[in-house]
């Protein structure tokens, strides 16, 4: 079940509250204090501080959130409301996805079964419900953060260059000789040196 309980008696001013949101920093913690010095300083805008925190504005300890930070931004906080609430209030688009004043009396049931709440009680849960509501866009999404990557462009294939194929070596024609001597059985070493002086005369010569 999604349905927060929280509720303010001064829900008539939540547009100028949530103004100042967007005009303001954000405070490293959004305690009383902040509260006060924006203007809120009556003890029936207390609940606006548990209302933040119903909607995920700030976290449990009251230091505002990455969509406290978004709703800053004018461009897209109705959109971030938006966002918000029907997180917060699931229960209440299951019922009606785009829930209107004609609606008020099954919102208000809604919230008087869920909590067990008396009719007043569960009369401002409505009427704080509606004055965000008043406030929010629940028709579009926010915007998402672009990532600051660009996309790079792919680079343009390049034809692989054959390699060039080396020359072949082709040998001019030829004439090759194959001269076999037969050298005589003799230990005179003399006949062997005329024999290899002749040839070196007559075919290197």
């Amino acid at each position: 079940m999604s349905l927060p309980n929280v509720y303010s008696m001064s829900y008539g001013q939540l547009g100028d509250f949530l103004a100042k949101i967007q005009d303001g920093q954000a405070p490293a913690n959004f305690s009383q204090q902040h509260l006060k010095d924006i203007g809120f300083g009556s003890s029936n805008h207390r609940a606006y501080i548990p209302l933040l925190k119903a909607i995920g504005f700030l976290t449990p300890s009251g230091a505002p959130t990455e969509r406290y930070h978004l709703y800053r931004d004018k461009s897209q906080a109705r959109a971030v409301l938006g966002a918000a609430l029907k997180d917060a209030y699931s229960d209440l688009f299951v019922i009606k996805a785009n829930p209107t004043e004609r609606d008020r009396d099954l919102i208000q049931g809604k919230f008087k079964s869920a909590h067990n709440a008396s009719d007043r009680v569960a009369e401002l849960m409505a009427k704080t419900f509606f004055g965000l509501l008043k406030q929010a866009d629940i028709d579009h999404e926010p915007l998402k953060q672009k990532s600051a990557v660009g996309q790079e462009e792919s680079p343009t294939p390049v034809a692989p260059v054959p390699a060039t194929q080396p020359a072949a070596h082709v040998k001019a024609p030829g004439l090759h000789y194959n001269i076999q001597i037969h050298l005589p059985a003799t230990k005179d070493v003399e006949v062997y040196n005329a024999i290899f002086k002749s040839l070196k005369e007559h075919l290197i010569g």
